[in-house]
């Protein structure tokens, strides 16, 4: 599992334009939590600990727990807004989620193990899925999914069936999807060189003969 962020905020009771430059420029960002079958709430975080999270591998995508006084919930960017100049966060809307709800989620795959088929002369480790959607908790939601390539045969393919994952995990994908497959790349036979087409075929005789029959002269 990957290691859960936990975000401290404060509840934001007034608004405006003026206001929001100074939190910027306290390094705190305004954001809008809302979802869970509750009402939605201003609040504001840190700058520094939403960035960190936006620079995981995940990155919008990564489940985190916002702290507002006490009050602990999961969420995740449902949306945000740049500067586009400093290219830094301004502002963020957080989708909270509910006890028990889940969520479709992208987790990426890494194979793991050397296969001995890639001994054989041309073959080649091909992945064809680098990532999988799964439906889970935002808490049980995996970092990524391990398969095991060590046992993989040349012209074979492991597919999503192939996939373990934990319990309360479901993968969004049709099982017989190929996510790797070892194929043999063989090169092309060279093809024979042939003239290049419009090339004048050679005229026996001296340059400047003239062929017998097509001399000068006249009736």
């Amino acid at each position: 599992m990957a290691e859960k962020f936990v975000v401290k905020a404060e509840k934001k009771d007034v608004g405006g334009k003026n206001v929001s430059r100074r939190l910027r420029a306290e390094g705190k960002v305004p954001v809008v939590v809302y979802g869970g079958g509750t009402e939605s709430v201003a609040a504001v975080a840190e700058l520094k600990e939403l960035a960190a999270i936006l620079r995981t591998d995940a990155g919008v995508n990564t489940v985190f727990s916002l702290d507002i006084a006490g009050d602990v919930n999961d969420v995740i960017f449902q949306d945000r807004q740049i500067d586009p100049i400093r290219g830094r966060l301004i502002h963020a809307d957080l989708r909270r989620f509910a006890k028990g709800e889940k969520i479709e989620m992208t987790v990426p795959i890494h194979l793991t193990g050397e296969p001995e088929a890639l001994k054989e002369e041309g073959a080649v480790l091909s992945q064809a899925m680098r990532e999988i959607r799964v439906l889970c908790e935002p808490a049980k939601t995996p970092e990524f999914i391990d398969l095991d390539v060590s046992h993989l045969e040349g012209g074979h393919a492991l597919h999503v069936s192939d996939l373990k994952v934990g319990e309360g995990v479901e993968i969004v994908e049709p099982p017989d999807t190929v996510v790797a497959s070892i194929v043999i790349v063989k090169e092309a036979p060279l093809e024979p060189q042939v003239a290049e087409e419009g090339a004048e075929p050679a005229v026996e005789g001296a340059e400047g003969e003239t062929p017998a029959g097509e001399g000068e002269g006249g009736e």
